[in-house]
């Protein structure tokens, strides 16, 4: 999937940016180390009401051959696709929707708030050069995470490639996915919140 991500990337015209926004109430970026953008959707990530949630079908597809993959490379860690989906879910609504190309690579890149701290809740986080860094991606990974923990030659804006690296990411350490404990200081990583928890859970539960 990488190999057909980077050949769709050098097909297409520099894609248009799009800016994702911090939900009503969000704790911000969390850990420098994860830096992310706890983007949320329009309607503030809530996981509440009664109809069944929808993913589109790329989104779920890219969660679940994840999940696969990780199931045979780290079985210990009992990684469920739906646990990946509500991380997508928050982060960037499932790539804006499922707004992506037919490798999973998003029309319009994602891209997290400009760490600079001038948002509540932000850190400030800059590179060598001294430019503010923004978590990327429909997963938000910073890119010091992504270069540890994605396949060489994986693309941020890739869903497939997001979904495995976010994976790869939680399940890092040894962690198993069916201890709550461990599951809930996995999903800290991402962002150092008990209310990003329980909105990732939230929806996690409900595509169960």
């Amino acid at each position: 999937m990488t190999a057909l991500a980077t050949q769709a990337s050098a097909a297409e015209t520099t894609p248009e940016v799009r800016m994702v926004a911090l939900p009503t109430g969000s704790a911000g970026t969390g850990s420098a180390e994860s830096g992310s953008a706890g983007t949320g959707s329009a309607d503030s990530g809530s996981a509440s009401g009664s109809s069944a949630p929808e993913i589109p079908g790329v989104a779920a597809t890219a969660y679940k051959f994840a999940a696969a993959e990780l199931a045979v490379e780290q079985p210990q860690c009992h990684m469920p696709w739906q646990l990946l989906a509500g991380i997508g879910r928050v982060e960037s609504h499932h790539a804006n929707n499922g707004n992506v190309d037919m490798f999973g690579t998003t029309r319009r890149a994602i891209y997290g708030p400009s760490l600079d701290g001038t948002l509540p809740g932000n850190e400030v986080i800059r590179n060598h050069a001294g430019k503010f860094l923004r978590a990327e991606g429909p997963m938000q990974f910073m890119p010091a995470t992504w270069a540890r923990y994605a396949r060489p030659g994986s693309n941020p804006q890739n869903l497939f490639d997001a979904s495995y690296t976010a994976g790869n990411y939680l399940c890092s350490g040894g962690l198993n996915m069916q201890k709550p404990e461990q599951r809930t200081a996995a999903i800290m990583r991402y962002n150092h919140s008990m209310a990003y928890v329980t909105q990732v859970m939230g929806w996690a539960h409900r595509y169960a």
